[in-house]
């Protein structure tokens, strides 16, 4: 009989990242692969991000999950995007969408038209040129048309779901895959004294578990890239403040479901909002510096629709990244490879990153510097960007009402970032990458939602006859109504998508 030449992939850890990690393998590797994840029932699930990326939606459709089976399992519902208040003053708030903010003309952008018009007098909100934002202010919601072009095409969408439900419902699916999973704690783990590279872990119960490949999904206790292996950490928390948070849930209110997640700044971070089928999601980040456990949690108690249905449950976090992701035989996944606060939803894409990328550089008899570096590469990339995007909400405030506002508008920026808004506060334009997250939309949507107008725009939006452009607006806006006018109340939508 033929000897079995798959690697052996050791994960460490479940939860979301462990069991992403070994549903993906075990779908679209198993020909290289052999899947063993271990994980302890006494460590428990962080459990709280419960909004997601549109990004997500290509995962489980990859993975051929059955959409409407995981949101049944998980209590989801549509996301359309993210509703930012009072972070740029307040009293002021936007919507960041999943799509574009009008349509491009000539190779121009959007927004620079829009600037034009909004410069000559009166004109509506740039995201009354979303189909995306319409359609969730409204409260409707419909899977977007197959033309991408069309306006009822023009805008993608995520899932809010209960996040403790979605490990447990990816395991069956990994383990009906071939993926096998052992319960208990790691207490040791043994390395080649040649090259470093892990050779087996050691669980509480005397048992030892060899593999080729360890993949450390332990969370923050990060037992292999940081323990074992002893990756830095390369801390942002002088960028990116907020280190606790504490959440609660609680009932869900009559009348409709926000088909998008609330982020409401306050005095030392910032409250998420996030509506499921079954109750709503709450929770207060803050900086520990500028407020007490006991403050946040008062806080956050009173800005509860109704009583909590939990106690609520603080969480301790430092903003930050490893310096590698993968190192020697061993490649970290979530919050062992870093971290970085739920303000946009990213937790849960950087973990789906992270293997898209392993799938993509996995090795073949042996792990190469190749495959490392590559992904590595990618990874560090990806982190560094979403962290500016995320200082970029604190930065770009004209609050002054509390240190902590004080504290982030005033503070030093990378040189990025830096680089970035300068760009766009003289030209509008969003510094182009071909890859990874957060696009030109998203950009705009945030500087022009806290108050960053550029001092010009592209000369190429003058050609147009003011006339003209005016009935192409005013055209596109009515159009938007009329698409969204057309569409099903989001809680109605997923009454009829369950039945």
């Amino acid at each position: 009989m033929e000897a079995d030449r798959r690697i052996r992939v050791v994960i460490v850890g479940g939860g979301t990242a462990g069991w992403m990690t070994a549903a993906a393998l075990a779908t679209l590797a198993s020909g290289a692969a052999r899947v063993h994840l271990v994980e302890s029932a006494e460590i428990g699930i962080v459990g709280v991000g419960e909004a997601t990326l549109p990004h997500l939606r290509a995962f489980i459709t990859r993975l051929g999950i059955d959409e409407a089976a995981f949101m049944a399992q998980t209590h989801a519902t549509f996301k359309l995007g993210i509703e930012f208040s009072d972070f740029g003053s307040i009293g002021e708030r936007y919507i960041h969408p999943f799509g574009p903010l009008g349509r491009p003309l000539a190779g121009v952008g959007f927004h620079h038209y829009w600037l034009r018009h909004h410069r000559a007098g009166a004109v509506p909100p740039i995201g009354d040129y979303s189909t995306g934002i319409v359609a969730a202010q409204a409260l409707r919601f419909a899977r977007p048309a197959a033309d991408p072009d069309a306006l009822d095409g023009a805008y993608g969408y995520a899932y809010q779901f209960d996040a403790t439900r979605f490990a447990p419902f990816l395991r069956a699916h990994a383990e009906a895959r071939g993926a096998v999973r052992s319960e208990g704690r790691v207490i040791q783990v043994d390395r080649n004294e040649s090259n470093g590279d892990v050779t087996a872990i050691r669980l509480d119960d005397g048992r030892r578990i060899e593999g080729d490949l360890f993949i450390d999904c332990s969370g923050f206790r990060a037992l292999l890239i940081g323990g074992a292996m002893g990756e830095a950490w390369e801390d942002w928390s002088h960028w990116l403040p907020c280190d606790r948070a504490v959440a609660a849930p609680c009932a869900s209110p009559p009348g409709g479901i926000e088909p998008y997640t609330r982020a409401i700044a306050m005095a030392a971070g910032w409250r998420w909002r996030i509506p499921l089928t079954h109750r709503v999601g709450n929770g207060y980040v803050y900086a520990s510096a500028h407020l007490s456990d006991g403050e946040a949690t008062d806080a956050l108690v009173a800005g509860l629709e109704s009583p909590p249905l939990a106690e609520p449950r603080t969480l301790r976090f430092r903003a930050g990244r490893r310096r590698r992701s993968w190192v020697g035989n061993v490649l970290s996944v979530g919050l062992a490879s870093g971290f970085l606060e739920p303000l946009e939803s990213t937790s849960i894409y950087l973990a789906q990153m992270a293997i898209t990328q392993l799938i993509e550089h996995f090795p073949d008899a042996r792990v190469a510097d190749a495959d490392r570096d590559g992904f590595n590469a990618l990874v560090d990339a990806e982190y560094d960007r979403i962290r500016d995007f995320l200082i970029l909400h604190y930065h770009a405030t004209r609050r002054d009402d509390s240190p902590f506002w004080n504290h982030v508008r005033t503070m030093t920026i990378p040189d990025s970032l830096a680089e970035k808004m300068a760009l766009w506060r003289e030209t509008a334009q969003v510094s182009r990458y071909s890859h990874g997250l957060f696009l030109e939309p998203s950009w705009v949507a945030v500087y022009l939602g806290q108050g960053i107008v550029p001092d010009g725009w592209d000369p190429r939006a003058d050609l147009p006859e003011a006339d003209a452009l005016d009935r192409a607006l005013a055209g596109l806006h009515g159009g938007i109504a009329s698409a969204v006018a057309g569409m099903p109340d989001h809680k109605a939508y997923l009454a009829a998508d369950a039945a």
